[in-house]
């Protein structure tokens, strides 16, 4: 039933900072934009998150906190930029379907981005159809790029993921005001959201913040600190300034998002100095640095640590195919780029050549596209799930296989089509893009699919299918048919077998 603006009051709830007034949509109750750290800027620019400041009186929750500052380099899937002075980036979201009740199962979102864009706010991430399935739901903004993941001296690393700890502290301490279980809360997200999934389940500073994880389509790029350290002196070079805490601090936050994205635009003249991380043109991901992340997730976890953690962890049949349809390149990479993408991404030269024949029909862009999904997304999740078994830990492996229908076909299952068929929520760029304005009844049987096991495994510890093990890699495929099968990309199994997803380093190159 649909609530009437005029009968209901609007929702209060007090918070430990103070009393919020949300908003009714349809039957549930929306706050937007609480405060969960006080804005990064000035001198807490660059410095690890602080709470916010406690207000009185209520504070009116109706509108999304302003996004961190925002890549423009991508030309795409960023939220709008911030107005000037308009700092406070690190707020939460909450959607709850009984903010009077109690112990509901809770599902906290990390957005996704390259590491570079993302914000909580947009039609993309409503929670409102996940909260009906009596779920709150909270999204929240952290920062991204040189905000978040620069490596600078004197400043602390992964300043992104501290964030995501303070806003899982926040949900530790008032979700129960919400109608929410701090017992029984799940993180999910997806792409780089996923890649911090990955590294709170192995955080000191994250243990006992969360119960649950769902990592959709995990990128295997970490970097090491030397080189981070390395692209965090290009980013001060390209300003002028020492790359440390001091020397930026007179540096506004969009000029050094400008900085970053002038390196991003020169990562091809770095090829020989940082390896694979320029040839995929990311300057940005979680760094293992000893202290914040200890270990890179899958060797963390297949030492035993967040095994306590129940996982559910997947990608798409076909990641980076979009990639490729979306900028114009499907079906004319040739045989020269195809043979160079992979030189440097396959594991080594057997196993480039097990592409040739594991494929013999692919293309140049097939096999481009086949390699690229596989280093940078497929085997990465495929390894998640075997790094947490191995440590004792109970893992849930699937692969969405239904393909996007824009473009007559052309995207495939592509990377971030999940996105919108978990949240059900069809309106905005991303969703309208891949489903277009009017999703078929096929996509939103799916869409129930995929959220009835999302929820299932918050409420319940269990998605719908059984674990994965090594003795039968059983795995979810979501299609218009969805069935449980052993792992259906058998011949990138077997080649990246063997492969350990290491911090990438410097490659010594000039």
């Amino acid at each position: 039933m649909t609530r009437s603006i005029r009968s209901i009051p609007a929702p209060e709830v007090r918070t430990s900072a103070g009393s919020v007034r949300g908003r009714w949509q349809g039957d549930v109750a929306v706050f937007r934009g609480i405060p969960y750290a006080r804005p990064p800027v000035g001198d807490l620019h660059l410095a690890a998150p602080v709470p916010a400041l406690p207000w009185d009186g209520v504070r009116e929750a109706d509108a999304f906190g302003p996004p961190p500052p925002q890549s423009l380099a991508l030309g795409y899937g960023a939220g709008p930029q911030s107005a000037p002075g308009a700092d406070d980036w690190l707020t939460v979201n909450v959607f709850s379907p009984d903010p009077g009740g109690a112990g509901l199962a809770v599902m906290v979102w990390l957005y996704g981005g390259v590491y570079m864009i993302g914000s909580a706010d947009g039609p993309g991430y409503d929670g409102t159809g996940l909260a009906r399935r009596d779920t709150v739901v909270v999204t929240f903004n952290h920062r991204v790029g040189a905000e978040g993941y620069g490596q600078f001296a004197g400043a602390p690393p992964n300043r992104a993921l501290l964030d995501q700890v303070a806003a899982l502290e926040w949900v530790r301490d008032n979700i129960a005001a919400f109608g929410g279980d701090p017992g029984r809360v799940t993180v999910f997200g997806e792409s780089a959201g996923a890649g911090a999934v990955a590294a709170l389940m192995t955080m000191p500073r994250a243990a006992g913040l969360f119960h649950r994880a769902v990592a959709q389509s995990v990128p295997g790029t970490f970097f090491s600190t030397p080189l981070a350290s390395d692209i965090g002196a290009a980013i001060a070079a390209e300003l002028g300034v020492p790359a440390t805490r001091d020397g930026l601090a007179p540096v506004a936050p969009g000029a050094l998002r400008d900085a970053a994205d002038s390196v991003w635009n020169k990562m091809a003249d770095h090829g020989a100095r940082w390896g694979r991380a320029a040839r995929a043109r990311m300057p940005f991901a979680p760094v293992v640095d000893g202290d914040v992340l200890p270990r890179t997730p899958w060797e963390a976890l297949r030492a035993g640590q967040g095994a306590g953690i129940d996982l559910v962890v997947g990608h798409t049949r076909d990641e980076c195919r979009g990639f490729t349809a979306l900028s114009g390149r499907r079906g004319k990479v040739t045989e020269e780029e195809a043979a160079a993408t992979l030189e440097w991404c396959a594991p080594d030269a057997a196993g480039a050549r097990a592409y040739r024949t594991g494929h013999p029909a692919a293309d140049p862009t097939g096999i481009q596209d086949l390699v690229m999904s596989d280093w940078l997304f497929r085997m990465p999740s495929l390894h998640l799930a075997e790094a947490h078994v191995a440590g004792g830990g109970t893992a849930y492996l699937y692969e969405m296989a239904w393909p996007s229908p824009a473009m007559d076909g052309a995207l495939g299952a592509c990377h971030g089509l999940d996105v919108p068929l978990v949240f059900g929520a069809f309106h905005g760029e991303l969703a309208e893009m891949l489903l277009g304005k009017e999703p078929s009844p096929e996509a939103r049987a799916l869409s129930e699919s995929m959220m009835a096991a999302w929820t299932a495994f918050a409420g319940t510890g269990t998605p719908g299918w059984s674990p994965y093990r090594p003795e039968d890699r059983l795995t979810r495929v979501f299609t218009a048919d969805s069935v449980t099968v052993p792992y259906p990309a058998e011949t990138s199994r077997l080649i990246w077998a063997d492969w350990k997803f290491a911090a990438l380093e410097p490659t010594g190159g000039a």
